[in-house]
């Protein structure tokens, strides 16, 4: 059966970026700024951009082109006969399920949100109020799970067409659509009173607030929001290299997609504390960010619903081409696995994934008495554990060892693939580093992850 392959260069750069843009890049990067000193926080993170998310982004593109198969099929495709890289496929696979496990559920929160800013069901409240609103949300099973197979149904749906005319042509047009509705809500937040104050805030490097955090705390925090801000480690981008030509370069597309990544982590900033600092929110409020702190800055703001359900529209975009690029990457595995067509991977796994969803829609409600890693924890934070702590470090630092490793693939094939094309090249000169020093900064990465998980709040 031949490949399916994406229409163009500009679909295949939205779809990698669309993957990457998530929920992370709009709530966490702007509050993570905010506790680790602002500007010094931001230039910490695009150094790590540039060092380590760019290079494992490029060898994921390049092994997906190199086998033309998905995650679970691509190492037997290029590993030497009788080694075992191939049960590192079968992990990744493994981890888009998990990721959509509760993903689902944050996608189904930005849609029920924009829908209550929308019809005006934050009005008057006050911050408290809102915040018992969010739990009240969470406290009713049935609509956590109504909004949960809401995302898992139109997803499917969406993916079950052809690539072009299903993934490709749904996700250009909700990643242009975000980026479009992130410049009219920047540009508001321009004229507030509060914005020179909350943009010298965000953009201004502070060294005394960051000394306060820490400065080891505050790299430490910049380089995993680099790292996990693009997806890496389950085999994301992996799949949509094996859908395209050999006409560019990897290093440069991954520099693309990098790019659009961190400009909409960036707007987000530009959006969110101009309006903190106008309507006196706490920026550095933390999680409570997005689902108490913004319907709060909504409600006194003129016109506040509407610029509530613009920002819920662009927050319901970001996870939905999340969600359905992860899907793409379910359905390729099943497609190579087991010879199915798309429509029957599809309608299979739309059914394993709303079984597979309720664990995290429930776990708020009825299994709110379960705590998985002890203390006040959900299943939300168990399955977030275990891929963005284990499975995509550890993920990325394989796909690194047997790109690079005389054991693997080998550093000759992987540049060879990586530079074909026109545009930006791997230089020879990277070996040392892609073999030694990368791997080793993100087997750090890892360990600090699990100790720091589990240290004492």
């Amino acid at each position: 059966m031949q490949r399916e392959r994406l229409g163009s260069r500009l679909g295949f750069i939205l779809l990698s970026a669309g993957c990457a843009i998530g929920i992370g890049n709009v709530w966490k990067f702007p509050y993570m700024v905010g506790q680790n000193g602002g500007g010094i926080f931001v230039l910490i993170y695009l150094f790590f951009l540039l060092i380590m998310g760019i290079p494992v982004m490029t060898i994921e593109f390049s092994l997906g082109r190199a086998s033309q198969k998905s995650p679970v099929r691509l190492y037997q495709q290029l590993e030497p006969k009788g080694s075992k890289w191939h049960l590192h496929g079968y992990l990744a696979m493994a981890g888009n399920y998990l990721l959509m496990m509760f993903y689902t559920t944050v996608a189904g929160w930005m849609i029920q949100y924009f829908l209550a800013i929308a019809s005006g069901r934050f009005d008057g409240m006050d911050t408290k109020q809102v915040g018992d609103a969010f739990n009240s949300i969470c406290a009713d099973p049935l609509t956590m799970v109504l909004f949960s197979c809401l995302v898992v149904v139109l997803g499917f749906f969406i993916c079950s067409f052809s690539l072009q005319k299903g993934l490709e042509k749904v996700s250009k047009f909700l990643m242009l659509a975000l980026l479009a509705i992130m410049v009219i809500l920047a540009i508001n937040s321009f004229t507030m009173d509060g914005a020179k104050e909350g943009l010298s805030f965000y953009l201004k490097p502070d060294l005394s607030r960051a000394m306060e955090v820490g400065i080891g705390n505050v790299i430490v925090g910049a380089m995993t929001q680099a790292f996990f801000t693009l997806s890496l480690g389950i085999g994301a981008m992996a799949i949509f290299g094996s859908y395209i030509g050999k006409e560019r370069s990897l290093m440069g597309e991954s520099i693309n997609v990098a790019i659009l990544d961190t400009f909409v982590a960036v707007v987000s900033g530009l959006i969110i504390f101009p309006a903190c600092f106008t309507y006196g929110v706490e920026a550095d409020s933390g999680p409570n960010l997005i689902f108490v702190t913004l319907p709060n800055v909504f409600n006194h703001m003129p016109m506040g619903n509407l610029w509530g359900a613009l920002f819920f529209v662009f927050m319901t975009f970001a996870a939905l081409t999340t969600v359905l690029a992860v899907f793409e990457n379910i359905l390729a595995c099943c497609m190579d696995l087991f010879g199915w067509s798309r429509k029957k991977a599809c309608l299979v796994n739309c059914i394993l994934m709303l079984v597979l969803a309720l664990p995290c829609a429930l776990g708020f409600n009825l299994l709110s008495g379960i705590h998985p890693l002890g203390g006040t924890t959900n299943f939300m934070d168990l399955e977030d554990f275990l891929v963005s702590n284990i499975l995509l470090p550890l993920g990325s630092l394989i796909f690194v060892l047997f790109a690079v490793s005389k054991k693997g693939w080998g550093w000759k094939n992987f540049l060879k693939e990586a530079n074909e094309g026109k545009g930006l090249k791997v230089k020879p000169w990277m070996r040392g580093y892609m073999t030694y020093v990368l791997p080793l900064i993100i087997l750090a990465l890892f360990l600090i992850g699990i100790v720091t998980y589990f240290l004492p709040k």
